[in-house]
């Protein structure tokens, strides 16, 4: 069996802090070693850029970001590790998905309602400080999935509407040029560990609340001394329902670490102890890895020639299927012998064909045209595109087993069959 990719991406405009450590970074290499699966690790610079206008800043958040990944214990022997940026074939391929985009699909990205939602409240243009990035992104972001033909996308649940338009948009070329495009899924895990700041809020650098991961020792000791905690004093019980201190050491301690900490907050545990127990065991595990980070860090050169190396890698997939897809729009060599018009062009586009949406209640439905655009039949709804998706295929097989479909008006179930028929036999 061919294995199963995965793709991750980390956006280069800021310094790895703790929650992105337990939250992205720790899962992912550990993910990288799974068996039966391909991993593809990049740096997001061309996303930084519509958020970041500093280039001293990109450049240092890149290095930071570089040098994290690499002292945590990723492997680029083993995985796709490259920056977004030294791979051409994808700026191409965002440009070839553009031209088959619908805007209105980009109006429904999360991003940019927000934007134009915060505008709205304030009472100013709808686009003002809108980029053309910005509103873009949802395609820079599917060129990047599907130049590597991934299959699986790590995201959190927020983010799931990026794999959804991805899909989409790689749907639409497909239905115009052929199936070229590798249709990918979100791999959502709900339990992801989502690590509170120093304020109890979630950890976050808007917040001005995040510890940095690679920070030297005392500064990390003298954050985590700043961890807000209430007002118990040594000897009053504990609660660690709620207590920002307990949920980060849960997240690097083993269980029976987590249950020795509990026991001592219900034996009245001082917060000035509770605090020096997360810092040692923080400690233990980030000290050999900040070493190694020290180390890249003084040293961007032996980091920039791995990043190329991880380019010339990626590259030896994406230069080869770039040129499929140039070829599949029609940008072709002159000189070359020009294929002639496949007969049955004409034959396809007068087929019956499925329509897939997305409705106001979140669900996922289809429906079934005949060749003249006229609506047959619709769907009921599913929790998934991927669950359409498959119905969708059943019915092309010309099966109906265990799948409700609602006529339209005038609609008889031959209509139907025929229409099936029609799709099946032409597959």
């Amino acid at each position: 069996m061919k294995p199963v990719r995965y793709l991750t991406g980390i956006t280069t405009t800021g310094t790895p802090h703790l929650g992105n450590y337990v939250g992205a970074l720790r899962p992912a290499v550990e993910a990288s070693r799974r068996a039966g699966t391909e991993n593809f690790y990049f740096l997001a610079d061309y996303h930084a850029l519509i958020k970041c206008d500093d280039p001293a800043r990109m450049q240092r958040s890149t290095l930071e970001i570089a040098a994290c990944w690499l002292a945590i214990g990723l492997d680029p022997e083993h995985v796709f590790f490259y920056r977004q940026s030294d791979i051409p074939e994808i700026p191409e391929l965002t440009w070839l998905l553009t031209c088959v985009t619908g805007k209105g699909l980009l109006n429904r990205a999360h991003a940019y309602k927000a934007s134009v939602d915060k505008n709205a409240a304030a009472g100013i243009d709808a686009d003002d400080g809108v980029t053309a990035g910005l509103f873009m992104y949802p395609v820079l972001m599917a060129a990047d999935i599907l130049m590597f033909k991934a299959h699986k996308i790590p995201v959190g649940r927020d983010q799931a509407q990026h794999i959804e338009m991805a899909r989409d948009i790689a749907s639409s070329f497909n239905h115009l040029y052929g199936e070229l495009l590798v249709l990918p899924e979100a791999a959502i895990d709900d339990n992801v560990a989502l690590l509170p700041g120093t304020d109890g809020r979630k950890m976050s650098k808007s917040y001005d609340n995040a510890i940095p991961l690679f920070q030297p020792r005392e500064q990390l000791r003298k954050q985590i001394a700043g961890i807000v905690t209430d007002s118990r004093a040594p000897g009053e019980p504990k609660q660690a329902e709620g207590s920002a201190l307990f949920q980060i050491y849960e997240a690097f301690a083993s269980p029976a670490e987590t249950q020795q900490l509990l026991q001592a907050y219900a034996d009245g545990i001082s917060w000035a102890d509770a605090k020096q127990m997360l810092f040692e065991r923080i400690e233990r595990e980030v000290a050999p890895m900040r070493e190694r980070y020290d180390a890249l860090m003084t040293n961007p050169a032996e980091i920039e020639k791995t990043l190329q190396r991880g380019a010339e890698k990626a590259r030896a997939l994406a230069t080869p299927y770039i040129g499929e897809l140039r070829h599949a729009v029609g940008l072709r060599n002159l000189s070359a012998q020009a294929a002639p018009a496949k007969k049955d062009k004409a034959a396809k586009a007068a087929l019956p064909s499925f329509k897939q949406y997305r409705e106001a209640d979140g669900l996922h439905y289809f429906k079934l045209v005949d060749a003249q655009g006229r609506l047959l039949a619709q769907s009921s709804g599913f929790a998934s595109p991927q669950d359409a998706g498959r119905t969708i295929a059943q019915l092309k097989r010309n099966d109906l087993t265990g799948v409700s479909l609602q006529l339209a008006d005038g609609i008889t179930d031959a209509d139907v069959a025929n229409a099936l028929s029609a799709l099946d036999a032409a597959a």
